[in-house]
């Protein structure tokens, strides 16, 4: 898991523009991308609970915040968490099982290096029994 927030946190090759009008920030450059979803959540909601084998995915907070649970698949140790606020961007590398607990209302959008979209939406997920995240 990495977590970085696309306007303080720049790493190159990416970059950073304002002037008087705003800003632009890159988010992706030279990356392979293959699907984007934009996905809304209730406050309360929990979401996740499973991995992926071959994807990369990269979660772009747009609006409120979550707890972000991860664990690397077959890890003994308890899984472990960050707060994703409005601008973080979470990476998911394979085989680490991710859960987000929802704090507020938000918003966030997917973006999937490998299948995850369409009909392929389930074909690289896989589901965790019990849950990452403490009662």
């Amino acid at each position: 898991m990495e977590i970085r927030n696309i306007l303080k946190d720049i790493k190159d090759p990416l970059e950073l523009h304002r002037d008087k009008r705003g800003t632009i920030a890159d988010i992706f450059y030279d990356e392979i991308i293959k699907h984007v979803a934009i996905i809304q959540s209730k406050k309360g909601e929990i979401r996740g609970n499973h991995y992926h084998k071959d994807a990369q995915q990269h979660m772009l907070m747009t609006k409120g915040s979550l707890e972000y649970w991860y664990k690397h698949l077959g890890s003994d140790e308890p899984a472990k968490y960050v707060i994703a606020r409005e601008y973080d961007l979470v990476t998911t590398p394979p085989n680490e099982i991710h859960a987000l607990r929802i704090l507020e209302e938000n918003e966030f959008i997917v973006f999937s290096e490998g299948k995850r979209g369409g009909k392929d939406y389930e074909s690289d997920t896989f589901r965790v029994e019990n849950s990452i995240i403490p009662k």
